[in-house]
C-alpha cells in the first residue's frame, strides 16, 4: 500500500522532534498504522541543527504545503493564531487531514475549524495541544467514554509548576525563579502566557469541551496568574498541610460549568500536589471510574512529538473510514453538544485560604469570625503567628469551607474595611480534589 505523505509546517522544537521520531521509528510506526508514513515536504523559515532533513523538499511558504496535491496530511507546528488558522483552513478546504499541537488555535478557533473539517470529511487531530506527551485527550474522548465526567483538574503549564516548586523547596522569590526559568529555556522572554495562566486556560478550555460536551469557549475561562504569590504564603500553606499549585479546574454543576485557572492550595497528601518541576498532571473524575491521574512530560521535543506522531497514526488508520463513524472531535456528536453555560467566576464555589495582616489588638479575630459568619462562611482552621518585628502586625491565616466567590468577595471587602486590618487580604482558593 502506498505510504501516506505528510507535510510538516514548522521545524522548531516540536517539528524537529516529530521528523526525527518518524524517521527513527518508521518501521514500528508502519506496523502500527498499517502503511508507511513519509514526510514529503517541510516548511521552515530557518534550518534546525537538531534535525537532518536529508533530501526532503523544503519551502519557506507554509501555504504551499497546504496546496501541494501530493500531501495527504498537514502537520501544523508553527503556533499562534493567524497564519496557523489560515494554513489549517486552507488544508481542510483542499481535502487534507490536519494534525496540530496548537492549543491556542484550537481553544480560540476550534469550533470553526471542526465545522469546516466535518463539511470536508477530514480529520483534525490535536492530542499534542494539551499536556505534551500525556495522552489525556484520547483518554477523555475514548477511554472514559462510559463516564459522566464530574471534574477535571490539572497542572498543565510546566513553567508555572517549576516556579512554584522552586519557591516551596528552596524559599526563593517569584522574580528570582522566573529569571532562572527564562535562562533555562522553560519560560519565554515575555512569560505572560505562562505565569498569567493564559496557556493553561487554552488547554483547560479544550479539556472541558471534551469532558462535558460543550462548545469551545476560551473567552469565558477565568484566569489568574502566580505573579503575586509570596514565599510567605507558600510556607504558610505548607505548615497547614497544603501545597500551592497553578491549577486549571473544570467542574460540572447543576448551574453550569466552572472553567478557571488560578493558584490553588491542594492537600499535600494528594498525588497531584507532589508533581514538581516542569512536569504536568491531569486528574479526571468520572462517575463510574472515580478519580484517575495522568502524569508525564507536558512539553519538550520528543514528548510532544510522541503525541503528534500518535495522532498521525490515528489519522492513517481512519483515513478510509466513513467520516460519520469516526470519533467526534470534541468526543460528543456535533449535533448533541450541550448549551450548559460556563459560569462567571462570581458563581463558582471553592474553599479559601485567607491571610490577614492585623494590628496586635484584642478582639480582632472575633471581628473577623463575625464578618465571615454573617455571610455563611465557616472556618475550617486558623493559624495565628507572632507579631512581625518590622511592623508589629500579626499575620492571621484561615482556611474556610466551600463558599461562592461572590460571598467571599463581599466578606473580604468588609474585612479590609476594619480599622485593625492593614492592607489587602490575600485570598487563594483551596481544592481538596476528593
Amino acid at each position: 500500500m502506498k505510504p501516506v505523505k505528510v507535510g510538516i509546517c514548522g521545524l522548531g522544537t516540536v517539528g524537529s522532534g516529530t521528523f526525527n521520531v518518524l524517521k527513527r521509528n518508521a518501521e514500528e510506526i508502519a506496523r502500527r498504522a498499517g502503511r508507511g508514513i513519509e514526510v514529503a515536504q517541510i516548511a521552515q523559515r530557518r534550518p534546525n541543527p537538531h534535525c537532518d532533513t536529508g533530501s526532503t523538499p523544503i519551502t519557506a511558504d507554509v501555504l504551499a504545503v497546504a496546496d501541494n496535491p501530493e500531501i495527504d496530511v498537514v502537520v501544523e507546528l508553527i503556533g499562534g493564531y493567524t497564519l496557523a488558522r489560515e494554513l489549517v483552513l486552507r488544508a481542510i478546504a483542499n481535502g487534507k487531514h490536519v494534525v496540530t499541537a496548537n492549543k491556542a488555535l484550537i481553544a480560540v478557533h476550534g469550533n470553526e475549524i471542526f465545522a469546516k473539517a466535518r463539511e470536508q470529511g477530514v480529520i483534525v487531530a490535536f492530542e499534542a495541544s494539551v499536556a505534551g506527551g500525556i495522552p489525556v485527550i484520547k483518554a477523555l474522548r475514548e477511554g472514559l467514554a462510559a463516564n459522566r465526567i464530574n471534574w477535571v483538574a490539572g497542572i498543565i503549564n510546566g513553567t508555572g509548576n517549576f516556579i512554584l516548586s522552586e519557591m516551596r523547596e528552596k524559599g526563593r522569590t517569584f522574580p528570582d525563579v522566573l529569571a532562572e526559568a527564562q535562562a533555562l529555556g522553560y519560560a519565554e522572554a515575555d512569560p505572560t502566557f505562562d505565569v498569567e495562566g493564559i496557556d493553561a486556560a487554552h488547554k483547560l478550555t479544550i479539556l472541558a469541551s471534551i469532558a462535558f460536551g460543550i462548545p469551545l469557549q476560551f473567552d469565558k475561562a477565568y484566569t489568574e496568574g502566580i505573579t503575586r504569590l509570596t514565599t510567605a504564603d507558600v510556607g504558610y500553606a505548607e505548615a497547614l498541610g497544603y501545597r500551592i499549585k497553578h491549577l486549571g479546574v473544570a467542574r460540572s454543576t447543576a448551574q453550569g460549568i466552572e472553567l478557571r485557572v488560578h493558584p490553588t492550595l491542594i492537600p499535600a497528601d494528594r498525588l497531584i500536589a507532589n508533581v514538581n518541576g516542569v512536569m504536568n498532571a491531569v486528574m479526571v473524575n468520572g462517575d463510574a471510574v472515580g478519580s484517575t491521574l495522568f502524569y508525564g512530560a507536558g512539553a519538550g521535543r520528543e514528548p510532544t512529538a510522541s503525541a503528534v506522531v500518535a495522532d498521525l497514526v490515528d489519522v492513517v488508520r481512519a483515513m478510509t473510514s466513513d467520516p460519520e463513524n469516526r470519533v467526534p472531535h470534541l468526543a460528543f456528536q456535533p449535533d448533541a453538544l450541550s448549551d450548559h453555560p460556563v459560569l462567571p467566576i462570581e458563581s463558582c464555589e471553592s474553599a479559601y485560604y485567607l491571610r490577614i495582616q492585623a494590628k496586635d489588638h484584642p478582639g480582632v479575630l472575633a471581628q473577623v469570625a463575625s464578618i465571615l459568619s454573617a455571610r455563611g462562611i465557616n472556618i475550617e482552621s486558623i493559624m495565628q503567628k507572632e507579631a512581625e518585628e518590622h511592623d508589629g502586625l500579626v499575620p492571621m491565616i484561615l482556611i474556610t469551607h466551600r463558599v461562592t466567590e461572590r460571598h467571599m468577595v463581599e466578606a473580604i471587602t468588609a474585612l479590609e474595611a476594619l480599622d485593625d486590618v492593614i492592607g489587602d487580604v490575600v485570598r487563594i482558593r483551596v481544592e481538596h480534589l476528593n
